[in-house]
């Protein structure tokens, strides 16, 4: 049997992320609120044939055959942790960003910031904060920040410069709705909220924690992070592209903002540097993994059933791995990240991790 080993740090230069460092930092009355749930600990095996061992997120494999184990039925209520959080999300994003003068920027700001979603990484925030004993209402203006941020670059990422899409969410792009000119400033917008947000309405935190979410969101996003992934796609279309120089744009593209919300949240909720370190790894597993899924789905659904336009990849001859690996060998990549992932995640008591174990296997079986 082949077994997952501890997850490597970034091999390639521009991809290594130091470590967190220094005190653990406190938080007043923290709490552990996922106490009462229950991981079931029947499990069954499932051998998978994989081909990629060229990641520098994985180490390579023992033999050709993989061992993942998945739980019987689930315990824990996932659809539900999932609404509940979703619904203190959106509440607390419609505070954020109230109709106000002049009105055409913020009416463009709420209706892509507001126009649903699965809130995948508020939640994954939320919930890193809950894991290491923080109260969730601690990560809660991060938790927003890190939307406000993945918003801005759906806004940009959609416009006629970029990958020209009409369609995000089931409805018209931004720009479709407000124009380019609009569009551009709502993303700007919103960008620099996020960063004012987390200053200002952060609370029972110290403002040393304060300072490191906002050097580790805004790392996340900068030259080095999402504006890196995003210039090397565009100037990677039409080219022959390596597994290595794939995984490169879309960690960063991709991944490090799902990172972001992991480490920011067990930040807030005064992880220890261990904690972080752990939440580290398994962020880069399940950021990585929602590109290679998102690849997948590209290939597999239809425009209705995502809710934006399919087939776009292929269309536009980039890079994907369906493209460099086939439908099954992506397929299997994804396995081996949700494995390492919540490997990861054993460290960490299971009750308190298990809205964590949920979100890797849902990120790994979205179909949307």
């Amino acid at each position: 049997m082949a077994l997952f080993a501890t997850i490597r740090s970034y091999e390639h230069p521009a991809l290594h992320r130091n470590p967190i460092t220094g005190p653990k930092c406190p938080t007043r009355n923290p709490i552990g609120s996922l106490g009462s749930i229950i991981i079931p600990m029947k499990t069954k095996s499932m051998v998978v044939h994989t081909q990629v061992a060229d990641s520098s997120l994985v180490q390579p494999l023992l033999s050709e055959e993989v061992v993942i184990t998945k739980t019987t039925e689930p315990l824990f209520e996932f659809k539900e942790y999932m609404a509940t959080k979703a619904k203190k999300v959106d509440k607390a994003l419609n505070e954020a960003v109230p109709l106000q003068y002049p009105k055409k920027i913020h009416r463009a700001m709420r209706y892509s910031l507001l126009a649903g979603g699965k809130r995948v990484r508020p939640v994954l925030c939320m919930a890193s904060c809950e894991l290491v004993g923080g109260d969730e209402s601690l990560a809660i203006p991060t938790a927003c920040a890190v939307e406000m941020v993945h918003t801005m670059s759906l806004i940009h990422d959609d416009l006629p410069c970029m990958d020209n899409d009409d369609l995000r969410r089931g409805k018209p792009t931004n720009h479709k709705a407000f124009g380019e000119q609009t569009a551009i400033l709502a993303g700007d917008a919103l960008l620099s909220l996020a960063f004012e947000h987390i200053a200002a309405k952060t609370t029972n935190v110290s403002p040393e924690c304060v300072v490191r979410t906002i050097v580790e969101l805004g790392s996340a996003v900068g030259s080095l992070g999402l504006v890196a992934g995003q210039m090397v796609d565009i100037h990677s279309e039409g080219k022959e592209v390596t597994l290595r120089e794939l995984e490169y744009i879309h960690v960063n593209k991709t991944a490090k903002l799902l990172e972001a919300s992991v480490v920011c949240g067990a930040i807030m909720g005064g992880g220890s540097e261990i904690e972080v370190g752990k939440m580290r790894k398994y962020a880069r597993c399940i950021g990585l993994l929602f590109q290679v899924v998102d690849d997948i789905l590209d290939v597999t659904k239809s425009s209705e059933e995502l809710g934006k336009t399919a087939g776009k990849d292929l269309v536009t001859d980039k890079a994907t791995y369906p493209k460099l690996m086939g439908i099954d060998g992506a397929k299997n990549f994804a396995a081996e990240l949700v494995a390492q992932a919540v490997e990861e995640l054993a460290y960490f008591d299971a009750a308190k991790a298990a809205p964590l174990y949920y979100l890797a296997n849902y990120i790994a079986n979205r179909q949307t």
